[in-house]
């Protein structure tokens, strides 16, 4: 019997088998990965902050001079190349109160290295305080207010947002309106006055709820932040919530809440990352403007924006001390620029329409 153009043999079958197993299908998230990764700017500045990040993690385990520790001199010492003066003996573990996992750390870091410490490779400021240390150890309280307020407005703006393009109707219109309201408030008075509030009572705060000035600092900049995260989530959600996928869902009797957190939030996950990537920065500019107006970290602790404070003071008509200025902005703006190159690589990444395309 003769075969016709569409019969197959059994070799034939096995080897179209064969491809099939081959080939395996790709998730949004498989493929924005592969297209991030093809973006070179993009895939550098995430592994840019991964080491900043990393940095800045384990800083009390480095072998870097105490931020803190004094070394009183007629003027700030300028920066020292690594190969001339690597590093010396003399470390004094002086720190404000560290938590229980930094203490662990800075016992770690003493069991390695000893005394030893690097040199001033950066420089000193007018106290003889190491800049290394201070720009590696600033970058853990900005980098954790950043996070603190990327993680409020992620928990309360999706949320919120969600829930309100969800419900729609009368609900929504008022959602909306309270946002507008706390809009309206505004935030620097906010802040000067919350500010003052827990400098009149802080000692009672501190001893009876554990509530300082920086924790508040910490909430009141999370709390601000989330408004315009739900409004960008309730757009995505009104687009939607009336898709075949949400009725059918309705259909089968799933709750509000089932419908919200397991069918609406995934698919606006995208537009979220690439939104806090944003955030992000804006946080770590806002804590620097305000501390450098005197309402953000207090010393002993430090952040970059108290490094920026510390630099202006030193800039004068007589002298300029560049390297007090210069180290701790180039590290800030290295760490926005990577931020925000990331985010425009992760909106490329996580757009839909782009998928198969490259």
């Amino acid at each position: 019997m003769e075969r016709s153009g569409w019969d197959l043999g059994r070799d034939d079958v096995e080897h179209l088998l064969h491809e099939a197993a081959a080939m395996r299908g790709e998730s949004l998230w498989q493929d924005a990965l592969r297209r991030l990764r093809r973006n070179r700017a993009a895939w550098s500045s995430l592994l840019f902050l991964a080491l900043v990040a990393a940095v800045s993690l384990f800083a009390p385990a480095l072998p870097l001079p105490s931020p803190v520790t004094l070394d009183l001199q007629l003027e700030p010492q300028p920066p020292v190349a690594p190969w001339s003066v690597w590093g010396s003996h003399g470390f004094e573990p002086d720190y404000w109160d560290l938590t229980a996992v930094d203490g662990l750390l800075v016992k770690a870091r003493l069991a390695v290295f000893g005394d030893w410490q690097t040199g001033h490779w950066l420089g000193t400021d007018g106290k003889g305080r190491d800049i290394l240390s201070r720009i590696v150890w600033g970058s853990r309280t900005s980098i954790l207010v950043a996070l603190a307020a990327t993680l409020c407005s992620l928990l309360i703006g999706v949320t919120y947002g969600a829930l309100s393009g969800l419900l729609g109707g009368r609900v929504d219109n008022l959602m909306m309106r309270v946002v507008d309201v706390l809009y309206s408030i505004p935030f620097i008075f906010l802040v000067i006055f919350l500010i003052t509030l827990v400098n009149e009572y802080r000692t009672e705060l501190e001893d009876r709820f554990g509530i300082d000035r920086e924790v508040v600092f910490f909430i009141v900049i999370g709390a601000v932040y989330w408004l315009t995260m739900a409004r960008v989530v309730r757009g995505q959600v009104l687009s939607l919530r009336n898709t075949e996928f949400v009725d059918a869902a309705r259909v089968i009797g799933a709750s509000t809440a089932r419908i919200l957190f397991v069918h609406l939030v995934p698919n606006v996950l995208s537009i979220v990352i690439v939104y806090l990537t944003l955030t992000i920065p804006a946080v770590m500019l806002f804590e620097a403007f305000l501390t450098f107006l005197g309402l953000g970290i207090e010393p002993p602790k430090v952040s970059w924006g108290l490094l920026a404070v510390d630099g202006s003071e030193m800039v004068n008509p007589v002298r300029i001390y560049w390297w007090l200025v210069v180290f701790p902005a180039a590290a800030m703006a290295s760490t926005l620029l990577a931020l925000n190159v990331l985010g425009d690589g992760l909106r490329d990444a996580l757009d839909p329409k782009l998928r198969g395309k490259d």
